[in-house]
């Protein structure tokens, strides 16, 4: 399964910036040894059920270590029997862009 993911503490301090919080998430994931892909917006993490959602709450929760209130934003991809969907969806779509 893909699971793409946005966290952001809110109540901590006077700065609007999360880049600090946002980093502590995604050095679990990173950690995980999942195949993960992280983005402006987003990180997509690519594994079985339990394994995914276990570092999306560690992730959370490494996020909000220092703040009182969390949004998570979550969307999930559940295809049993595919893998490397990370990366094959994308050349999926550039195979249609080039005319393949």
């Amino acid at each position: 399964m893909l699971v793409a993911f946005s966290v952001a503490p809110s109540g901590a301090g006077d700065s609007d910036s999360v880049s600090e919080a946002v980093a502590a998430a995604v050095k679990v994931v990173r950690e995980s040894g999942l195949p993960h892909e992280t983005t402006s917006m987003f990180t997509t993490i690519e594994g079985e059920w339990d394994e995914v959602m276990d570092v999306v709450k560690r992730a959370t929760e490494a996020a909000s270590a220092n703040a009182p209130r969390t949004s998570l934003v979550l969307k999930a991809d559940i295809r049993p029997g595919h893998s490397d969907q990370l990366h094959s969806k994308v050349r999926r779509v550039e195979e249609h862009l080039r005319g393949e």
